[in-house]
């Protein structure tokens, strides 16, 4: 069995899911949380999620501004491939998820602890919050 890990990397919110785990991930596992956000575009909606990150405990808040390669890499060929959903709908949400965990575990490896034989980097968890169709953008990181 693994040995419990001492830094982990959250996907965070600012929601009510994110801010239990961020406290149960502390407390269950007596690590050090990181919380982790991409700027998608949602402006100063983000101000409060690092406070609130940090006031749950929150060791650290990365808010990591994905916005131009989301537009160029993501929105624009989706919209090229005229890719909705049922016909109506803009992806949203599902169509950056890609792009969020890749900026995730980019982070997860600068907070990693120095490597050494016994070391793990930080661990690295997710949690995405499913478009709808009354409200296909995102407006928080997930």
């Amino acid at each position: 069995m693994t040995p419990d890990p001492k830094r982990v990397v959250l996907a965070y919110s600012g929601g009510l899911d994110t801010s239990v785990i961020l406290r149960w991930l502390i407390e269950r596992y007596r690590c050090d949380v990181v919380a982790f956000c991409a700027d998608l575009g949602q402006g100063e909606e983000l101000i409060p999620v690092r406070d609130k990150a940090m006031r749950t405990g929150a060791v650290a808040v990365h808010i990591v501004d994905l916005r131009e390669e989301f537009v160029r890499d993501f929105i624009f060929p989706m919209l090229r491939a005229n890719a909705v959903y049922e016909g109506a709908y803009l992806l949203g949400t599902s169509i950056a998820r890609p792009l969020i965990a890749r900026a995730q575990v980019e982070v997860a490896a600068k907070e990693a602890p120095t490597p050494s034989p016994t070391a793990r980097p930080a661990r690295v968890t997710t949690r995405f919050a499913s478009s709808s169709p009354t409200r296909p953008w995102p407006r928080s990181c997930g």
